[in-house]
């Protein structure tokens, strides 16, 4: 009988799963822990909604669009507030709003006279195209200079990966950036040419894309998902590993200590890659993921604080602020998310989420949960004006929250695509593979269950 065994409950997970599902092809979810939703993880407690993973979803393709409609989520998805699109970025410890027009960022104190001339002269510096692997940082000193990593490049790669721009590759880590250079020679030129190659694809930049949520936070799209496969996913299920057989895959899994066995036409690998590293892996010739084991991923702690709206001097009007390491404060970086979506905190307060660790600081994650609420609100108090306690706070640690692109991240990568070239019917997805948005999850399943519907019918229903 045909099927698919899909390891992993996350997002990436059950999104394979739906589709297949959608199309016919009976699908088992094997997910290790009490719930599905992987790194999406909402709470609401007493008129507060907070996030402790992703907080929203870019919609940068029209694959994450119709997964909402497929799912029957239309009118549950939330749009982020218009009014919230201003980002900030520290500078001398007060928070600058990021310039969105070229006149903006020729006013903008945020970056001095000899930034802002780095970036007129950046068409006119000569591309590298030795095909070298180059991080982000040295990447950002040939082409803009060092303020620009120290004042917005330092921030935004905190923001986004919690990571470091010495050791992140711009070709794995950013690979749009590594094409512009490629293709047009200067990231400005890049821009500007590449817009209409964007556009006719249906992509939208990352910058540029809608952010959403749902009424009840983003935990809403795997449980609703999850409803949609029943009895398909199954909790509290470990797997041990897989075989090869002559016509699939044997998986091999725990469930409450009964271990069992169970064959699938074709197998994916969407659970985090340090999971995936621990699987025995039965096949001629052998598929060894121990390397996977190497992919690093650095604590974060995920704070949610509210506060009465006259305790914050702020106005928090907008999406939320990056801190660059030279200002020397514990925090990553704060979201405004009640100013993002409605009903995240009661009437006349607000909820700011942040974010401490990373590879900046990995020892602050595991901090006491009081040393990590003391460490936020002494930042929020010089960054925002916060006065006064929380009206609430709750916290989430990450042990292992991102995994970095790191310079030579492309042999993992390859790896993998030798793993699937030689054991027909085992296929990989997900944030350590396709980039670590949600998002870019999304599209990574979407496209990988449409790899798994073309391998079951080529080589099983061609069969006579």
């Amino acid at each position: 009988m045909i099927s698919v065994g899909i390891i992993g409950g996350g997002v990436t997970g059950l999104t394979v799963a739906f589709y297949l599902q959608r199309r016919g092809v009976p699908v088992t979810v094997y997910e290790a822990t009490e719930r599905v939703g992987g790194a999406v993880r909402t709470v609401r407690v007493g008129g507060y909604l907070a996030e402790f993973g992703p907080n929203t979803i870019l919609e940068t393709s029209p694959k994450i669009t119709a997964l909402v409609r497929d799912a029957g989520l239309q009118r549950r998805r939330l749009d982020s507030d218009p009014r919230a699109k201003a980002r900030f970025v520290v500078r001398d410890r007060r928070p600058v709003e990021m310039p969105l027009s070229p006149l903006g960022f020729f006013t903008t104190r945020l970056f001095s006279a000899s930034a802002k001339w780095a970036v007129l002269r950046e068409p006119f510096v000569r591309p590298r195209r030795d095909g070298r692997e180059e991080s982000i940082a040295d990447f950002v000193r040939r082409r803009l200079n060092q303020e620009f990593l120290d004042r917005a490049v330092d921030a935004l790669v905190a923001g986004i990966y919690a990571g470091d721009p010495e050791k992140l590759s711009v070709q794995q880590a950013f690979p749009r950036l590594a094409a512009l250079e490629e293709r047009y020679g200067s990231l400005i030129k890049g821009q500007i040419f590449g817009a209409g190659e964007r556009k006719r694809r249906g992509e939208i930049a990352k910058d540029r894309a809608p952010k959403f949520s749902f009424d009840e936070g983003l935990q809403v799209l795997p449980d609703t998902l999850h409803a949609h496969l029943g009895e398909a996913v199954r909790l509290n299920t470990t797997v041990l590993g897989l075989a090869r057989a002559s016509d699939g895959w044997w998986v091999r899994c725990s469930t409450g200590g009964r271990e069992t066995a169970d064959r699938h036409t074709a197998v994916v690998c969407a659970a985090p890659a340090f999971k995936l590293a621990a699987l025995r892996v039965e096949a001629e010739p052998a598929s060894d993921m121990a390397l996977l084991a190497d992919i690093r991923y650095p604590p974060v702690a995920s704070v949610v604080l509210g506060f009465r709206r006259e305790d914050v001097a702020h106005p928090c009007q907008g999406f939320g602020m990056l801190i660059p390491r030279i200002e020397g404060l514990n925090i990553l970086g704060t979201i405004f998310s009640s100013s993002l979506f409605p009903n995240r905190a009661p009437g006349g307060h607000l909820t700011l989420t942040s974010y401490l660790g990373g590879e900046r600081a990995p020892e602050l994650a595991s901090r006491p949960a009081e040393a990590l609420y003391e460490l936020t609100c002494a930042d929020l108090r010089v960054l925002l004006g916060v006065r006064g306690e929380p009206t609430f706070r709750h916290h989430f640690v990450w042990p292992r929250a991102i995994p970095q692109y790191n310079l030579g991240y492309g042999r993992f990568r390859a790896l993998m695509t030798e793993i699937e070239g030689r054991s027909p019917g085992l296929f990989f997805a997900g944030h350590y593979r396709d980039g670590i948005s949600l998002g870019d999850s999304i599209v990574s399943a979407v496209n990988t269950a449409e790899r798994v519907a073309q391998f079951i019918a080529t080589n099983v229903f061609a069969r006579p």
